[in-house]
């Protein structure tokens, strides 16, 4: 690991650890909740205040996903932001209708269609702020099929297009 990703990665550690503690202490707005210069700080790595704001009360209300995992989240929707995307924001925002509906199947399994393009959404920057990556039914999905939601992404950004290879992934995972 070089310099640069440890940097980052500390101040991404205690960005979240300070929100935590923020949450905790009764902070509930996520336009309050962050400093401007937070607010930069994850938009140079391609995150946004009310992602990190939406697991940070994840894991105050549920205890997941853990810090580590979110870290890990943010590591790869950073390295595609900087990498895939040169540092430019995708123009465009999906929009919240335009999602498969919940109870959409693939592969026999429910859930399966919406958290394909939710991650999508996630890896590009385009995912609406009334949508969050990793809530509630996203893990009980990921639970269900044995797979973390950053392996997930990870093979999300792995297959691009190419939605048989994530069907493959996810059924050789929920057999084990």
């Amino acid at each position: 690991m070089n310099h640069e990703s440890e940097e980052w990665e500390e101040g991404f550690r205690s960005l979240f650890e300070s929100k935590v503690t923020a949450y905790k202490n009764g902070e509930r707005k996520v336009g309050v909740m962050f400093t401007k210069e937070e607010e930069d700080f994850l938009q140079s790595i391609g995150a946004t205040t009310q992602e990190i704001f939406d697991f940070v009360e994840d894991w105050c209300e549920d205890g997941e996903p853990d810090p580590e995992t979110v870290l890990a989240i943010t590591r790869i929707r950073r390295d595609f932001f900087l990498n895939d995307q040169q540092g430019r924001y995708s123009k465009y925002v999906r929009i919240t209708d335009l999602f498969p509906p919940r109870e959409a199947s693939l592969a026999g399994l429910e859930w399966f269609p919406r958290i394909i393009e939710k991650a999508r959404a996630k890896l590009y920057g385009e995912l609406p702020s009334d949508l969050m990556y990793g809530c509630g039914a996203d893990r009980r999905f990921l639970k269900k099929v044995n797979v973390g939601p950053d392996d997930f992404l990870q093979v999300i950004r792995e297959a691009g297009d190419d939605v048989d290879y994530i069907v493959k992934f996810v059924t050789d995972r929920s057999k084990t």
